[in-house]
């Protein structure tokens, strides 16, 4: 790996950001999918750091929070008594992403688990400069971590999404239609009509297409708790300081004033090294 050229990291990084599969790189680049693997740790462990130090002081003012499903070495009902259940199985990615800016804050990958919610709540919260509104789904964990994290200092409320039945038959695999939503104000003054988490789920979707790890129904899954936190980091790093927003023509890094202008990937695996 450190004898492959910048030109070689910056093909390979440069599909595995699109949602290429190591496979696929392996066929398209001609670097060994060992060797791909290997870049995709130190990068992704890299960018971690970097967007933990860079994305401090932030003056959010509209942060939707939510998790996102996935699994690591088997489906959660393959999991054994021997097997390490905090490192196979279910795994969730916890996400907090600024309705104005698009920007993502922070992270966290774990289980959907208190614990898990109070670490990242308590993250958000020390990189926030001011009093914010905070939207998420109905997850019980998320009440306790926003007391022990902002205490009176924010207004949060939950939205609750109710769906239709899942279809069965040809039409089983669209989206449900939502049927009825509840929006409750759990502490400080928010404003009903922004309790909403419509913004983040939409940034789930674009994590799972740029992300093999997360698409369903697929081979491309993790066999390591390590190595798909290195995707994360190299996805959102990628995503908050490369990737111009379809809607802002900036990155949500310019957009937060955090950066002035847009990274090449060149200078993300720079960064990150």
């Amino acid at each position: 790996m450190n004898k492959l050229s910048m030109d070689k990291q910056v093909a390979v990084v440069s599909g595995l950001v699109e949602g290429c599969s190591i496979r696929s790189m392996e066929r398209m680049t001609g670097v060994h999918r060992d060797t791909i693997m290997r870049l995709s740790v130190r990068a992704g462990e890299g960018c971690t750091r970097l967007i933990d130090e860079m994305m401090r002081g932030l003056r959010c003012q509209q942060i939707q929070v939510d998790e996102l499903w996935c699994f690591v070495g088997k489906k959660q009902r393959q999991v054994t008594a021997e097997d390490d259940r905090q490192n196979v199985g279910d795994a969730w990615t916890f996400v907090a992403m600024d309705r104005d800016t698009k920007l993502v804050p922070c992270f966290r990958v774990g289980k959907r688990t208190k614990r898990d919610a109070v670490a990242f709540v308590g993250d958000l919260a020390g990189r926030l400069d001011g009093r914010c509104q905070l939207s998420s789904d109905g997850l019980n964990s998320y009440v306790e971590a926003c007391e022990r994290a902002f205490g009176r200092d924010v207004d949060y409320g939950q939205i609750v999404k109710t769906y239709e039945a899942d279809a069965i038959g040809p039409g089983r695999y669209s989206p449900p239609k939502v049927v009825r939503t509840d929006r409750t104000v759990i502490s400080g003054a928010p404003d009903p009509a922004m309790i909403c988490t419509s913004h983040i789920e939409r940034l789930n979707l674009t994590t799972r297409m740029n992300m093999r790890r997360f698409t369903r129904l697929t081979l491309g899954f993790s066999k390591k708790m390590e190595n798909l936190r290195a995707a994360v980091g190299l996805h959102f790093a990628h995503y908050n300081l490369v990737r111009p927003h379809g809607s802002l023509r900036v990155t949500p890094a310019m957009e937060a004033g955090v950066t002035t202008s847009p990274w090449s990937i060149a200078n993300l695996l720079d960064a990150a090294a």
